[in-house]
């Protein structure tokens, strides 16, 4: 019986991440947080319900809470990403600024030279 709720425990997770894989997009650092959260959620549950003689109310309780907590870490993860993106977007936007400036500084300076 303990293994019958792992097989379907498992094949639960498998049929999950082949429907993720197969959306077309690749996942974002959110979606990941969330799957993996309740892919660890749910073999811990089943682990610790078998303990006590309900694998599959354990994989489902703990499915839950993973996901819960992975959404919460993949959320923030993907937060910082996108900080970090526009972030990095200033300052190359800012490099670009500076290098017309000195181009023009140079030319300025070509100018008085030749006058």
């Amino acid at each position: 019986m303990r293994k019958s709720y792992q097989l379907i425990a498992s094949l639960a997770l498998a049929a999950t991440l082949f429907i993720a894989g197969c959306s077309g997009t690749p996942l974002s650092t959110r979606e990941k947080g969330t799957l993996g959260g309740a892919a660890i959620g749910a073999g811990t549950g089943a682990i610790i319900g078998a303990a006590v003689g309900s694998p599959g109310a354990g994989a489902a309780i703990g499915g839950a809470i993973g996901g819960v907590t992975g959404f919460g870490v993949g959320n923030a993860m993907q937060n910082q990403e996108t900080a970090n993106a526009q972030t990095q977007s200033q300052v190359s936007e800012q490099q670009r600024e500076l290098e017309q400036q000195r181009q023009q500084i140079q030319q300025l300076k070509s100018q008085q030279e030749t006058e």
